[in-house]
């Protein structure tokens, strides 16, 4: 008994024990940045870890991203707006949280479905592992298997890149974290301290009545951590005024940092002003030293992030936007959306005004009211048949007013479904997405099934995913915008254009003017004899950048300016 004793205790000692002398030596050499948050959710890691990504880039550093989200969903495809802000849709097709959108604006790294990952994934991939006997037989446990499926998560990003900058959703303390915070904390083991860092995003409140900045929610959130056993190397202390270096040093003696690397975040008037602010704490200048990294370039340029901020806060200029939709009460169902318009913005030197306008309101006798001020009308991507006949009247009213008109996704099916009714005399005609509201004998499905999808049952992660290449029309208003001939851009949605309608459209004076020629789809409805009015099945918001405004929401964005001086 004894000696069995000791071969099971060898064994299991052999299972847990993660050597950093077996990882690949390129992993070895990759430097690891975790941020993680504390006090309270929405803090904004996100865009610290986007921010960060930003001035390491410009000094010259190959960034790579990712996030850990603790919840249990496989993915946030099935999730509502409404709980957890906009689904966000990688080059391959990945569903993920829309911070990856902030990585991508921020930087150049081009995301995958490597860069985001749930709770749900990592189980689903033990669990799987343990089905196959991956596992010889032995207990399938949180420490090491999920903690090393984790960790493998991370390594695999850590390819080809010289800097991984990770993020821990959630806030500290949450139980649902505990294995990514876990999986981290042996991280630094794995890899040697000189080659890891903790960034810990934290608030300090600003108690007006008393006119004080409170450092206790940073020092409890703080002590949280350490009892993990995480010592952060960085704070980034959020606040709503200045914090001034007396404060600085009392949170850095009560969390054992030092008072140089305590960083002052205070509100600023714009996302786009974050990496500016960081850089006047000298955060990166800071972490390139701690990490040792070398072939930095001194003095980093931000004139392209300075003049961003320029235009915002002093534009020349100003339109008003309006976008009909159903999720109106939060702006972050349509994060990229919002984005997008403000880059378009940007490149015309104009501040745009955003108008949000429920659907479900906008009927015959209320749609001039509701934009008649408006200088151009935008209907985002969607699903489901509530407010969808508003959008219709927003439709109708943009293309017979002369209107700017944007469609996008669910916004181009239904300005086809507008056009062939109200145009091509086709009173019933309809999308398949709303069949069961209907009444039997409706046969003018304008926006159809791909057939591909008719006997599919499963909603999550079903759609057409990803990014598609698309021709565009030698004679067409989308090929002068994009200045090329064939594009590449992301999808996320189950219903198409129908075909048998093409020419009934054309013939009327809508052209088809963007064909995804590989599967014979309609990607692009672009309205002849009209200033500016175009539908696109994509989502063209995805590959907006402050610094490399979408081309399509810069012509939009000109478009209104010139209806508002006309």
């Amino acid at each position: 008994m004894p000696g069995k004793a000791r071969r099971a205790k060898k064994a299991t000692s052999k299972a847990t024990v993660h050597k950093s002398s077996r990882l690949p030596t390129k992993v070895l050499e990759t430097k690891y940045i975790f941020v993680t948050g504390g006090v309270v959710s929405s803090i904004g890691k996100g865009l610290t870890a986007a921010s960060l990504g930003a001035l390491l880039e410009a000094r010259g550093h190959k960034v790579s991203m990712m996030e850990f989200d603790p919840y249990l969903n496989v993915d946030p495809g099935t999730m509502s707006p409404f709980q957890h802000g906009e689904v966000y849709v990688t080059e391959d097709g990945a569903e993920t949280d829309l911070d990856l959108g902030h990585y991508e604006r921020f930087t150049s790294m081009v995301a995958s479905r490597a860069n985001s990952v749930t709770t749900g994934q990592i189980y689903e991939q033990v669990i799987a592992k343990e089905r196959r006997g991956d596992y010889l037989g032995g207990t399938v446990q949180v420490i090491p298997h999920i903690t090393d499926e984790i960790k493998s998560r991370i390594f695999d990003v850590a390819q080809g890149a010289e800097v991984v900058i990770v993020e821990i959703g959630g806030t500290v303390g949450d139980i649902e974290s505990l294995p990514f915070l876990e999986a981290i904390r042996q991280m630094r083991v794995d890899v040697g301290h000189e080659h890891c860092i903790f960034v810990h995003v934290t608030y300090v409140p600003y108690i007006r009545v008393a006119g004080e900045l409170k450092s206790k929610p940073t020092q409890h959130s703080v002590k949280e951590l350490r009892e993990i056993g995480i010592q952060p190397d960085f704070l980034i202390c959020r606040s709503e005024v200045p914090i001034d270096h007396n404060l600085k040093s009392k949170i850095g003696l009560f969390c054992s940092v030092r008072p140089e690397n305590v960083i002052a975040a205070v509100d600023a008037s714009t996302i786009y002003e974050v990496p500016l602010v960081l850089s006047n704490e000298r955060f990166d200048e800071k972490v390139v030293g701690r990490l040792g990294l070398h072939r930095e370039i001194a003095t980093p340029s931000l004139d392209g992030w300075q003049r961003i901020v320029n235009v915002l806060k002093e534009p020349k200029q100003e339109v008003t936007i309006g976008i009909v939709g159903k999720y109106v009460d939060l702006t972050e169902s349509y994060k990229s959306l919002n984005e997008a318009i403000v880059h378009g913005g940007i490149a015309n030197n104009t501040k745009v005004k955003i108008e949000y306008i429920d659907s479900e309101t906008v009927e015959k006798s209320t749609v001039a009211s509701l934009l008649s001020h408006v200088q151009g009308i935008l209907v985002p991507g969607g699903f489901g048949e509530r407010g969808a006949e508003g959008k219709v009247l927003a439709i109708q009213f943009a293309r017979e007013q002369q209107i700017p008109f944007f469609g996008i996704c669910f916004g181009m099916q239904l300005a086809a479904v507008e056009f062939a009714r109200h145009v091509c005399g086709i009173p019933d005609a309809t999308s398949r997405e709303f069949a069961l509201g209907l009444k039997r004998g409706v046969r003018n499905f304008v926006i159809d099934f791909m057939e591909e999808q008719k006997n599919i049952k499963d909603l999550g992660g079903t759609m057409r995913l990803g990014a598609y290449d698309c021709h565009l029309q030698s004679n067409s208003l989308v090929r002068t915008i994009y200045g090329a001939d064939m594009i590449r851009e992301r999808h996320r949605h189950r219903y198409e254009f129908n075909n048998k309608y093409r020419g009934l459209f054309e013939k009327h004076g809508m052209n088809l003017s963007g064909i995804c020629r590989d599967r014979d789809l309609v990607e692009i409805l672009e309205l002849r004899d009209h200033p500016w009015f175009i539908g696109v099945q994509f989502h063209p918001e995805f590959k907006s950048k402050p610094l490399i405004p979408h081309p399509l929401f810069t012509s939009f964005v000109q478009a209104a300016l010139q209806a508002r001086k006309g």
